[in-house]
Parts: structure tokens; sequence; C-alpha cells
């Protein structure tokens, strides 16, 4: 991992362990009391975190959690749950995948889980992805697991598990539960998951687009996944795989925490796109590209719904340095450090903070966590070697 000074890692889990995300920018970052609810108060051996410590910081993780009660009978039963997540390899990685997904994952392993991540090679080639060619994606998933290195995901409690290797060592295990997931759902349950792929119904599916959903739901359960940690474009699988538990009797239901997907930074984006480099920063931008970017980006004043700049500064930057600063001249305000999302969102809803004053505070924040990343690509010659061939691939839906 590359070396970086602690202003510039993510947060302790003493620091997160307060922090909750709302989906509403004005309400304070707290998504659940755990005082309100919570009881248990001993320490877990493996994190020195009490059960409300522990709730609060997983918690935090999800825009949607499914179920809560369900999420803390567990913390309070298994000290190192299983979380997974799954990726396909299927170009740059942007902002979201990389510094979002360090934050969440920190989180998790601080309170005591274990993270699998799930680099989905099979899936993409699946999915079409690189043209399908294994060995292209194989790189792209590579270079993903050197973003996540050198920015600051903490690996001690991360494994990286590639599905074709752990598929083909454990395929008497693996393919019976797909078949199991087929033959307890009809096709028109399948087409409803195929948002999980950036497909919808209407589109024109191969056979084996079809038969991807029944193997991420098999996943879960072959990973023995407690949590599954994923976006919120993935909440339809996840809700198959706790209906097959009902369906087959099963009683054990994994939790569901959905984390928030960052829309796009131009207008009218709901999600960043890797074949669109301007919808999104991605993780080796250099410098001048960041700023170019968020000069650009849409950020309409006094309106902090469906503003991109004002997300990437809840979801990202918050959670990173606990604070936002803004500096600016003194006949417009002045300096102002902010820390909270909601103290932000009524100085911008108000005109006291000007878009001209949020894009070059936020290029700054930004550009200070990617340095690090952009310092390994240049430095380290196999990532270097990664990202170049990374680039010169081209993107496929």
């Amino acid at each position: 991992m590359a070396d970086e000074s602690d202003k510039n890692c993510p947060p302790t889990e003493q620091d997160a362990a307060s922090e909750a995300t709302s989906s509403d920018p004005k309400e304070s970052l707290s998504a659940s009391d755990p005082e309100e609810r919570l009881s248990a108060s001993d320490s877990s051996p493996t994190t020195g975190l009490s059960l409300d410590e522990r709730f609060s910081l997983v918690r935090s993780v999800g825009e949607e959690c499914i179920q809560e009660s369900e999420l803390l009978a567990l913390l309070e039963k298994k000290k190192e749950p299983i979380c997974y997540d799954g990726f396909e390899p299927s170009g740059r990685m942007h902002i979201a995948q990389g510094v979002m997904k360090a934050i969440n994952v920190n989180k998790l392993t601080d309170a005591g889980c274990i993270m699998k991540i799930w680099i989905a090679d099979w899936f993409a080639q699946l999915n079409n992805k690189m043209g399908g060619d294994l060995k292209k994606i194989r790189t792209v998933g590579q270079y993903m697991i050197e973003i996540w290195k050198s920015v600051g995901m903490k690996l001690d409690r991360v494994q990286f598990l590639w599905s074709s290797d752990e598929i083909n060592s454990r395929a008497h295990e693996y393919w019976p539960l797909v078949m199991e997931v087929a033959r307890n759902n009809k096709l028109p349950r399948i087409l409803r998951c195929c948002q999980i792929m950036g497909r919808s119904e209407q589109d024109e599916l191969t056979a084996a687009q079809i038969f991807y959903p029944c193997m991420q739901c098999a996943d879960i359960f072959f990973l023995k996944a407690d949590i599954c940690q994923l976006g919120m474009d993935q909440r339809k699988v996840n809700m198959l795989a706790r209906e097959f538990c009902d369906d087959t009797k099963r009683k054990f239901k994994p939790i569901i925490l959905s984390h928030h997907m960052l829309s796009g930074l131009q207008q009218g984006q709901e999600k960043m796109s890797k074949s669109d480099p301007s919808s999104a920063i991605f993780m080796e931008d250099e410098e001048a590209e960041v700023n170019v970017k968020i000069k650009k980006a849409f950020c309409p004043p006094n309106v902090v719904e469906g503003n991109p700049c004002l997300e990437y500064i809840q979801y990202i930057i918050f959670p990173w340095f606990k604070k936002f600063e803004v500096q600016r001249a003194k006949e417009n305000g002045g300096n102002k450090t902010y820390t909270t999302m909601k103290e932000l969102a009524t100085d911008y809803e108000a005109g006291a903070l000007h878009p001209a004053d949020v894009k070059p505070s936020l290029s700054k924040a930004l550009n200070q966590i990617l340095q690090p990343v952009r310092d390994h690509f240049k430095t380290n010659a196999v990532a270097k070697d990664l990202l170049k061939r990374v680039k010169a691939y081209r993107i496929t839906r």
C-alpha cells in the first residue's frame, strides 16, 4: 500500500461509529439512533467496540437496511460476520467504486466484519464486458485491486476472491446452488433482476445474461455471506435471495445493506458511466482533469436535491475528512469550515454558499484523496502497466 499521511486516510472506527448516512442531505448524517433502540453494551473482543457502536458503524454504510432487527441480532451473535460485494471488471474505476467502497469497507472491518470482495470475472464475461475477453477482464480485475490497495482500504480483514477460480475449485458446491435457484424461480422474476447488469427487461438479452441473476443469487450462499453490502442497483437480486430462503425453508436470510448510488456529474445523469468520462471522477484522473470535470459539473444555485457536487461532498468528503473547507475571498464571505451536511445544505439553499465557492474547494479535497493513487500508478511498475493496458481497452456496454 502506498504511504499516506494521517489526514488523507479514511476515518477510524472511533470517528465513524457516530456517523451514519442519510438519504436527505439536510438531515444529520445519522441514519439511526442506537441509544433509542439498543441496550447491549458488552464490547467485542475483536474490535473493542460495544454492540451499540458496532451496529451504528455497520448501519451507517447503508442507505437501506433489510432488516435492522436482523442486523442487530447478527452482530450480537457473531463477532466476525461475513459481508460481500461483487464487481464486474469492466473498465476504469470511478470514485464511487474506489473511494466510497474503501470508506464502507473500512467501517465494516472496523466493526469486526470479514469483507469478501468478489472479483466477478466470469460474470463480466457473461455480460459481454471487454467483448467477453477473459484475459482483458482479468487485467481489469488486477487493476481494481491495485486501486483499493493504494487508496487506503484496510486489507487485514479483506479477501479478494476471483469468481472463476472459486467456482472451479468448488464446482460441486456452486452449480447445485445455481440450479436450485433457477428451479425455484419463474423467468419473469429473473428478468426483473436485469438491472443488476445495467440492463433492462426491454433489452434483447442473451441466454448468458438470463443465467447471470441465478448465479449472483447463488454467490451469496456459496460465499456464506451474512450481509450483502452492494449498491441500491443490486437490490432486486438480493431480495431474490431472501425470497429463495422462504421458498426453500432456509432459516438464515442474508441481510441487505445497500449503499447510496452516486449520480453522474452532468444534469439528468442518474448514475455514473464508464463509457462517458465526463460523468464521473475516475480514480487515476490527473489533478487538472478533476478540476475541469468539477468546474463543468451540474451544480444549480440554491438547489440541494439532485445536485451531484453536493452529493460528492456528502458521501465522499464528509466521511473522509469529517469536514468541508471552503476557501474564498473576504468580500465573498471569507473562509468557512463546515462540519455537518445539514449546515452546508442550509447555507447553500439560502444562497450563503455559491457554486463558485463549492467547486474549487470540492476539487481540492478530491485531489487530496486521489493523490496517493496517482503516485502509486506512476511509481509502481506493475500498477503502471495495468493502467496503460486498461486505458487502451474499448469499453463495451
